[in-house]
This record gives structure tokens, sequence and C-alpha cells, in this order.
């Protein structure tokens, strides 16, 4: 990405820098700071055959190119895509591939994901083997002649699982595969999949990226000119483009990214701990808690992330631990700065039928947090009380 003026970058800026840059330096006419939203869906010809660059809004538009150039220095790509939800970015994504075809997928994964997959890509002749992808002859074996991609979550939602991405994609490249990866949890501050070989990175960015609960997108970053071209022709084609307001919102929450996921990080981990230490307590998933998985994540990413997830020790516990919570908010989402309980049972992964949900591990006693940026204190003592709230109401039948 070039600069102008005297933002000209002749070497890549940190990354908290390039964050906190975004859009500065960018609208040479007035000089504006905060780069401005550009709500026209026309644009002016010069002259016949002549244009701006910028013709009509689905396909081009200035407040989304500002927000697409930094996804993909920040990413280390060529080019950035964004999408009006992560969902479409990746529908986005998986157009490029063909009927017949089949994908090896991380084992346990968000259950939208499971949901696009099965019920609608299934219906266009492709099919997928969830495969546990920390056992790479796993990978092998589930691999058939139609093989042509393979998508990676590391961390997974939501127990946590590290996948080597880099053996992974290596496996991927001799094989002729696409190698696509979600990295909606460790943000391009924490890991950088393309540098490590993968083809493609996607991202909801509703969640850390804009972290503040308040604007719906998703991001598309690709290597080589060649699969950047396909990319950019199917998001121009299917259309599910974000708008110039949503692109502002993202970039502003952005800006922030750095600072944030150091809160959230430094959080995550001492819950994890509390976590791991309460009685009422079955288990903690955290990248950080298995050994072999931490060595794979500290080679990989820098920093281990702001999502836990742990067992509650009885099912029955779960509506009095919800209904207990006062700090902490029971919600459908992640990646902001308040934090927010998941029970994945019947949110997130409520569309993966019972049977396989449980196979993978995803039990009626699992909660997801996603740990925000309050006072730690404030934190463990929420969730101190509404566990020992849900486990003494349920056993005596009386509250603490």
């Amino acid at each position: 990405m070039d600069w102008d003026g005297r933002h000209r970058k002749k070497e890549r800026l940190r990354t908290e820098t390039l964050l906190a840059q975004i859009g500065n330096g960018r609208e040479p006419r007035t000089g504006a700071i905060s780069f401005p939203v550009y709500n026209s869906t026309a644009y002016q010809h010069p002259a016949l055959g002549e244009s701006t660059g910028y013709d009509y809004t689905r396909t081009a538009n200035p407040t989304r190119t500002i927000l697409e150039e930094a996804i993909a220095e920040l990413e280390g790509g060529d080019a950035g895509f964004a999408a009006s939800s992560g969902m479409a970015a990746i529908q986005t994504v998986m157009s490029l591939f063909s009927q017949g075809d089949h994908l090896i997928v991380s084992l346990d994964l968000y259950g939208g994901t499971y949901r696009l997959f099965e019920e609608v890509w299934t219906r266009y002749g492709l099919s997928f083997s969830y495969v546990d992808l920390r056992d790479e002859e796993a990978v092998k074996a589930a691999a058939t002649p139609r093989t042509r991609g393979i998508f990676i979550e590391s961390p997974t939602n939501p127990l946590m699982r590290v996948t080597d991405i880099q053996a992974i994609c290596e496996l991927a490249k001799k094989r002729g595969w696409l190698s696509i990866v979600d990295n909606t949890f460790m943000t391009p501050y924490c890991q950088r999949p393309l540098e490590l070989g993968a083809d493609v990175v996607l991202h909801s960015g509703t969640k850390y990226l804009g972290g503040h609960n308040d604007v719906l997108a998703g991001l598309i970053v690709t290597r080589g000119e060649e699969l950047s071209t396909q990319v950019g022709t199917l998001h121009n084609a299917i259309g599910a483009v974000l708008s110039p307001q949503d692109c502002w919102l993202l970039m502003r929450g952005m800006k922030t990214l750095a600072l944030r996921m150091e809160k959230h990080q430094e959080n995550a981990m001492a819950l994890a701990q509390f976590l791991g230490n309460h009685p009422a307590v079955d288990g903690v998933f955290y990248p950080s808690l298995q050994e072999k998985e931490r060595r794979v994540q500290e080679k990989q990413s820098d920093g281990f992330g702001g999502m836990l997830s742990f067992r509650i020790c009885e099912a029955e516990w779960v509506p009095v631990f919800l209904q207990s919570l006062q700090v902490l908010s029971f919600a459908e989402s992640l990646g902001g700065v308040e934090s927010l309980v998941t029970y994945p049972a019947t949110q997130t992964h409520a569309d993966i039928p019972e049977s396989v949900r449980l196979k993978v591990g995803v039990c009626d006693r699992l909660l997801r947090v996603s740990v925000g940026i309050e006072h730690l204190d404030d934190l463990t003592g929420d969730l101190s009380q509404a566990l020992d709230q849900a486990r003494c109401t349920v056993t005596t039948g009386k509250g603490v």
C-alpha cells in the first residue's frame, strides 16, 4: 500500500501503528484524520470510457477501499474485501468451489458455519469431512480425490483447540488444496495465517475488530493475484458488500484493537486460572492450558486470545448460573468490550444435531465466555457468586 505525501510508506510499520493510523493521510483535499463516509451509490464518469476508479458502490466505494486496504496490510495479504457479515464473507469464499468438491473442516467450529455448509452448500453438491486438525494423519485419512480445500478455525469455537496452521497449510499446498483460516478469535494483532502459508483469511469483523457490539461485518484477505481476482469477481457478483457507514464504524473500532486485545487476554488468562480452581467447574478450555497446544500457539501467535470455555459440574445448574450473572451478560456474540457468556447448546451451536454436537464435545454443561475489558476483580466476583448461587440453589433449594 502506497501512502501519499508525508505518509508514504517505505517499510511495514508495527501493527499498533497501522491500526491507529487507518485512514489517516488518505484524504489529501481536506486532510481529514478520520476518513470520510462516502454514501454516494453512483459516481460521475469524466468522459466516455473513463473512470475515477469508482463507478457503482457495490463494485467499489472510497470508504470501503480504505478498510479493505487496511485489513490486507494488517494480515500481510494482497487484497482485502469487506462483506456485510462474517457469514457473507464465508459464503463469498465458498463460491470458489464447484459441484462435487470436498472440503476438510475443523471438527468443532462455529455452528453458523456448520449450518451454511450442511444446509446450503451440500444442496449444491459440496461435501464436508469434520476432522480434528490437530491430528495430521487424520487429515490425510479424510482426504478424497475430490478434496479441494481445508477450512481451519484456530482456536476452534467453542473448545479452543489449536491447529498447527503452518503444518496443515503446508500439507494443503502439497495436495493442491485451498487453505482457508477463520482468524476471528485471534485477529491480525495476534495471529497472521497468511504468513503461515494460508491462502485465504476470514474474519467476522463484528467481533474483536469492531469491538463494541455495534456493527455487523465480515472481512476476507487473499494471497496471490489470481486468487485475489477470483474473489474480487465473486464479491462484486454476489454483492454482499459492507455499507460505507459500517466500514467507518469498523475502522473506528480497529484503531483501538491493540489496546483492547492486550486487556482481553490479560483478563482471560486470569479467569481461566480462577475457573480451573472453582469447585463448581469441571474443566476449562483455553489455549494456554494444554502443554502441546500451548507450544503450538506460542509458535504461531502473539498471545492466547480473549475467549475461553468451561464445563459447569451439572447441567441443571446452568439456568440459575445464567440468571444470577450481574456483570457478565448472557448474550450470543463475542469480542466486544463487555464480557458475554454464551450457552452453545441452545445458541451458537443449536443448529448442529445433538448427536454430532455431543460427539465433538459441545455438551449441555459447556459455557463460553467472551472476556471483556472490565476490572478483573468484578469479573471473578460475578462468576464466583453466580456459580455459588447455582450450586446451592439446585442442591439445597435455597440460594446462597
